[in-house]
């Protein structure tokens, strides 16, 4: 693919890896982005932890996934079986900068390397136009913090935020593409 500072970025890709392959979310992937979703364990750090819970999941996740333009379900690739999901939000063509989160995936697949993967997919594609890829994670949410301290992300500032009315403080965490290509490539800076 040809992209140019100019053209949009395509934010609902078909992105396939090793583990898991990546395509855009529709409403009819709504029971099996439940079935990944529905353990509480899986928001146990998370501010909004009720998301397990089927009307909350739909309200506060899905629906709004489907709508979005960036959403992306994640697949593993041995039985094409939905195992989480994932989005690219808040493009922001001026400062060439985009943000990725409100990705989940079902406790069978942590540890597995499948996280990983899926970022590293979503960053090889996105810094094809953008220059900053930011993460927004719940300070609590100490999981999620160390998996994109992993990928090169440091954390630049903290805002409180509140879900249903309970306040959490958020780390925004930022990526260079400099500091991606650095990595991949296995420089250090």
């Amino acid at each position: 693919m040809t992209t140019t500072a100019d053209s949009p970025p395509d934010l609902q890709p078909t992105l396939k890896g090793q583990r898991v392959w990546l395509r855009p979310l529709t409403a009819a992937d709504f029971e099996g982005c439940y079935r990944a979703a529905a353990d509480p364990a899986t928001w146990a750090q998370h501010p909004d932890r009720l998301r397990y819970q089927e009307a909350i999941f739909r309200a506060r996740l899905f629906d709004s996934a489907v709508t979005c333009g960036g959403a992306l379900v994640v697949l593993n690739r041995s039985d094409d079986q939905i195992i989480g999901a994932t989005r690219y939000y808040d493009w922001n063509p001026a400062d060439r900068e985009i943000a990725i989160g409100y990705s989940y995936l079902a406790h069978d697949h942590w540890g597995t390397g499948a996280n990983t993967e899926v970022k590293r997919l979503m960053l090889n594609h996105v810094f094809q136009w953008a220059d900053v890829v930011w993460f927004h994670v719940a300070e609590d949410n100490i999981r999620s913090r160390r998996a994109v301290e992993k990928l090169g992300a440091h954390s630049v500032r903290k805002l409180a935020q509140a879900v249903d009315g309970r306040p959490f403080v958020q780390c925004n965490y930022r990526l260079t593409r400099c500091g991606w290509t650095g990595r991949v490539n296995g420089q250090t800076h």
